[in-house]
């Protein structure tokens, strides 16, 4: 969600690890572990909880976390709670980190120090105040200071136990007085309107001609305060609950009269001290940004310059490229650019040319794809924005069923509980292994076409490169459909939104040698049983020993690797899709010939489509060039009084196909549709009726070649559609590359120093891929003009927005230390300007 500042959107995002926690302190009783899970908030406000790790002092969690910020917030926090089984969970402590100390840790592994939660501390919200010193002169010449208190409303107050019935006190304060009042309790409100007033009287009344009476009573007002607390009335025994608190001394009313402002409200002092407690320390990698975007208009030449990269030769030499070597770790420059080249429909290429470039620099074909390249990064993220909705359809139900049932499947004999028959375990698990491989297995035509286009261009570079091993073909999709993208969905299915919580320990357990399993099944080792550890799970593993499992596997990834391109016949043998007797209607090839029906035997392959007399003919009747099938769509029962007929459009005539039953309709249109997504000529509309005696039945018109009347429903469903904002994506490239500007200008000298001079490299530039020395340095001098003249910009928008803020406004409330930090960064600029 954005938030738009004068024409400009601002968003906000976290990307947070959360690793381990170390050193917790023990659990009184006797058995001393706990079981403790993490929650992220943004102040007060939960946004994601961990799974709980049971009976440990230092649990590891290893979990990742995004999410979109819609609103201000002064804290990102973690809180640790110690889980009671009979009672509420416990709060162990906290880690807080202020908002403007967030670039401090930006994507750097940190251990933070777990703080004391104190009452006190917790803290969210602003208030508005308005106040009024004035002096007042009675009848009788007595001169006296009054105050006037507005409490006038109240926002973001935190939510204390489900509840929030805010009232506000306002307490003056002096060396020798307290005065205290108090507002009506505003009931089931966390943005509380008070509006109301108190009146104060801050001296006492004094002779109007005895000046040194008064000047004494000035300074007094000097030592005075006014406080202002916020409270929630709460029903419970133990009191009120303390929401916050701010102070204003009187002597800031002197120099102005009426104040009115919004301000934070601050922690109380408890005047606690001594030793903090040792409680244990977190790990964390938080990458935080936030993003001004500009109008599109602003970003043209640079995404120009993106959007070329899988034209440039060679890849290394194209901006996108660049990015992710200038960037420390390249997810950070693979999620920006896969999301960019999605938007504008250039990722296939993109990724099909730096994954060739980085398949013609591997040496061994056991290595391919096996680092944290940009190539796997970039697929990982292709993945999980495009094939979201494939892993719904494809694991969910399987998925739910095996969280719900809890059925016992441990099979390592040391873990076993009392009752569970290991022979039992194992049979529960080959089940759910079992159901989950065949799912996989027949969800070819299911899977994204980017997905498979993607493949097929892994498949194609890695079988060119190692054209002496006959299964590289075959790894080079594995390592990615498999490793990277169905075991780990098995294995935390919350966080590929399969499940919408954590599973409990049991099924947790039930999905990790699930998801092992499903990992070495996948791979096509050849020694699967060696791949495990652990002798029960190699044990295990002799169920699948079978050739028929490797078979399925390998036909599952011929399927998804296949691609409607035109270029399609450049692989050296087809690849067998499907076949089977169905009955097909003449096509009307000859002129006087007549339309009936017949049974034929029917081919499909990623290069055509063929239909013979018999399952061992040798010449096919008819031959069908996938690039010229225009659709495949059912065909209405009522057209030729025949059920699961469907058909096949070519450019000239269409042929009219009826299957054995619906299932069998069902894969054959889905198989087809699938092989034939990506041509060119495709239409977007169809007859659902045939063309009989001068007509189509459908919409009466008399032309054999009248345009369709029904929209075709070949295609992504609408539900996973990708909503991508390119513009807000260039401004996160070009905040990268204006963060790793010293490397750029680095690889610039690199570029230079192998233009001029072939021996030995300098150490601090080895680190850089460049192969072509001109074409790098060519694309980095726009590089850094296009980064260089957005940075202008955002720098004309910084100086014009510290003109307009007001400090005290609510955007920017007094107590904003972040607000503080950004006027005296714009006070140094502007002085340094002048």
């Amino acid at each position: 969600m954005a938030v738009e500042e004068e024409g400009i959107r601002v968003f906000q995002s976290v990307r947070i690890k959360i690793g381990e926690l170390k050193n917790l302190p023990s659990y009184p009783g006797p058995n001393k572990m706990r079981d403790c899970y993490c929650t992220v908030n943004l102040d007060q406000e939960e946004v994601f909880r961990t799974k709980i790790v049971e009976k440990s002092l230092c649990p590891f969690y290893g979990e990742d976390f995004y999410c979109e910020i819609p609103r201000n917030f002064r804290h990102l926090s973690f809180y640790i709670f110690d889980r009671d089984v009979f009672r509420r969970d416990s709060i162990m402590g906290k880690v807080a980190i202020l908002k403007e100390d967030l670039q401090k840790y930006n994507n750097r592994e940190t251990w933070f120090q777990v703080q004391h939660v104190d009452a006190d501390s917790e803290v969210q919200g602003k208030v508005h105040l308005e106040l009024r010193l004035s002096e007042v002169i009675t009848d009788t010449g007595v001169i006296c200071h009054k105050l006037a208190a507005r409490v006038l409303e109240c926002r973001g107050l935190p939510i204390v136990n489900g509840q929030c019935d805010p009232y506000a006190t306002v307490t003056l304060l002096g060396p020798t007085r307290t005065e205290s009042k108090k507002t009506k309790v505003k009931k089931k409100t966390n943005n509380p309107q008070f509006d109301e007033v108190f009146y104060f009287e801050v001296t006492k009344p004094s002779s109007y001609n005895k000046k040194s009476h008064f000047e004494i009573e000035e300074d007094d007002v000097d030592k005075m305060e006014v406080r202002v607390d916020l409270w929630n009335a709460s029903n419970l025994k133990f009191g009120d609950e303390f929401l916050g608190e701010l102070k204003i001394p009187l002597k800031v009313l002197r120099q102005s009269g009426c104040y009115d402002a919004w301000y934070l409200l601050q922690p109380r002092d408890n005047g606690k001290s001594g030793k903090p407690e040792e409680l244990g320390s977190l790990r964390l990698n938080v990458v935080y940004t936030e993003d001004h975007v500009f109008a599109s208009e602003y970003y043209n030449p640079l995404r120009d310059l993106l959007l070329k990269s899988g034209d440039v030769e060679p890849v290394s030499a194209s901006a996108a490229h660049v990015l992710g070597e200038v960037c420390r770790e390249k997810q950070e420059a693979a999620i920006p650019l896969v999301r960019l080249f999605l938007h504008y429909g250039k990722i296939v290429p993109f990724i099909s040319a730096i994954a060739n470039a980085e398949v013609n620099r591997t040496q061994d074909p056991n290595t391919i794809f096996r680092g944290n390249s940009l190539t796997s990064k970039c697929i990982d993220e292709t993945m999980k924005l495009a094939g979201m909705h494939y892993l719904q359809v494809t694991l969910k139900p399987i998925i739910d069923e095996i969280c719900d049932l809890h059925k016992p499947c441990e099979i390592d004999p040391v873990k076993l509980k009392d009752g569970e028959n290991l022979e039992t375990n194992k049979e529960n698990l080959k089940n759910y292994v079992d159901q989950i491989f065949n799912v996989i297995t027949k969800s070819g035509v299911s899977c994204p076409t980017v997905m498979c286009d993607i493949f097929f261009s892994l498949r194609e570079s890695a079988a060119k490169r190692f054209q002496g091993d006959p299964d590289v073909r075959y790894t080079a999709v594995s390592s990615f459909i498999f490793l990277r993208f169905f075991a780990p969905a098995i294995l935390s299915p919350n966080l590929f939104q399969l499940s919408p919580h954590h599973a409990d320990p049991q099924t947790s357990r039930t999905l990790t040698l699930v998801s092992k399993t499903i990992q070495t099944l996948g791979s096509l080792s050849k020694s699967k049983s060696a791949s495990f550890k652990e002798t029960y799970m190699a044990a295990f593993y002799d169920y699948f020993n079978e050739q028929k499992y490797a078979d399925a596997v390998k036909n599952f990834l011929d399927l998804i690797s296949s691609s409607g391109r035109r270029d399609h016949k450049s692989i050296e043998q087809p690849i067998m899709l499907k076949e089977g007797f169905m009955i097909k209607r003449a096509q009307g090839r000859k002129r006087f010939g007549m339309k009936n029906f017949k049974k034929r035997w029917f081919r499909l392959t990623n290069h055509e489509c063929t239909y013979q007399k018999s399952k061992a003919g040798d010449h096919p009747l008819c031959n069908i060039p996938i690039e010229n099938i225009l659709a495949v769509e059912k065909v209405e029962e009522e057209s030729f009084k025949m059920k699961n007929m469907f058909q096949v459009i070519q450019p000239v005539r269409t042929l009219y196909i009826q299957a054995n039953n619906c299932v069998e309709a069902k894969e054959w249109i889905d198989i087809l549709t699938k092989v034939s997504q990506c041509n060119k000529k495709r239409l977007t509309v169809f007859h659902p009726s045939a063309y009989l005696n001068g007509h189509w039945l459908c919409c009466k018109m008399t032309s054999e070649t009248a345009i369709g009347c029904s929209p075709c429903t070949g295609g992504l469903p609408a539900n996973i559609q990708i909503v991508i904002d390119g513009d807000r994506e260039t401004e996160r490239i070009y905040s990268l590359f204006n963060t790793y500007m010293s490397k750029l200008e680095k690889m610039q000298e690199a570029c230079g120093s192998r233009s001029v001079y072939d021996g030995p490299e300098q150490e601090e530039y080895s680190s850089f891929v460049i192969d072509d020395p001109r074409e790098t340095y060519k694309t980095l001098c726009s590089i850094i003009e296009g980064v260089k003249t957005l940075e202008e910009e955002h720098a004309q928008y910084r100086r014009d927005k510290f003109k307009k803020t007001k400090y005290g406004s609510q955007e920017h409330p007094i107590g904003d230390k972040s607000f503080q930090t950004y006027i005296r960064q714009q006070s140094e600029v502007s002085t340094h300007s002048i």
